[in-house]
């Protein structure tokens, strides 16, 4: 036992001091887009083309929806789209995922403060993978970890939907699993809250369109926080999380 108390205190504190500090990410990492100022109509159409899930669009200009886009590098190819290392992604409404040259670069809001007073100290979620790939689930699981410490904030998750507080959706919503996503819906006591985890839980990502899927949870379950990405990195998960529930204010 004594080996093991030393061992541990060499190895020292290693949970991340943020949101204290930033997070620190490769340059690689690929986060909010940015375009240029202006963007012409014949370029904007070239790089909706090259875009492979229909996550940009020219109608009334160029948009790119962060909720449909895979974060691929096609459209970066180009030179007209750029990705930054900004991790902060997720929004409370869908079209705050809209991004536009020279727009608003939009940030989760808190929750209304009777329900932030209720669930901001103890804040628990039950996660149901809706048909997705474990992608999503497993950089949620990395928050678990010693590294990260979602639990210092109040906030886990649980066995059980009557222990919740909230559900955590993952996946494109498959047919096969509507109904089990709805008993667990149910099963939550009000007040309760949902999260859209990834591209496939916010739209449908790769299968949006399938006849056995149903573009996410939005148009089946009333959505409080969407959380872009395939899979969304841990610090953009965490970072709308913590928005969510007023630990985080302003940029």
């Amino acid at each position: 036992m004594l080996r093991e108390i030393i061992a541990r205190l060499k190895q020292g504190h290693r949970t991340m001091a943020y949101p204290k500090e930033p997070v620190s990410l490769p340059q690689r990492f690929r986060g909010y887009p940015a375009f240029p100022a202006t963007v012409g109509r014949v370029d904007a159409e070239a790089c909706a083309a090259a875009c492979p899930h229909g996550a940009i669009v020219c109608d009334n200009g160029m948009a790119l929806d962060t909720g449909r886009c895979l974060f691929c590098p096609e459209c970066a190819a180009g030179g007209l789209v750029s990705f930054t290392t900004d991790h902060r992604l997720a929004a409370t409404k869908r079209e705050h995922l809209i991004v536009r040259p020279g727009g608003e670069h939009h940030l989760a809001r808190p929750l209304e403060p009777s329900l932030r007073s209720l669930l901001g100290r103890s804040l628990k979620f039950r996660e149901v993978s809706a048909g997705g790939c474990n992608a999503c689930e497993a950089d949620t699981n990395v928050l678990s970890t010693i590294g990260w410490d979602l639990g210092r904030f109040g906030i886990q998750f649980v066995a059980s939907p009557r222990h919740a507080d909230g559900l955590w959706v993952t996946g494109p919503v498959t047919e096969n699993m509507r109904e089990a996503l709805l008993m667990t819906w149910e099963a939550i006591p009000a007040p309760k809250i949902v999260v859209a985890c990834g591209a496939c839980a916010i739209g449908g990502g790769p299968f949006a369109g399938s006849p056995e899927a149903h573009n996410g949870v939005a148009d089946i379950l009333p959505v409080d926080l969407f959380i872009p990405g395939c899979p969304p990195h841990p610090a953009t998960i965490l970072d709308g999380l913590l928005r969510l529930i007023g630990r985080i204010e302003g940029a």
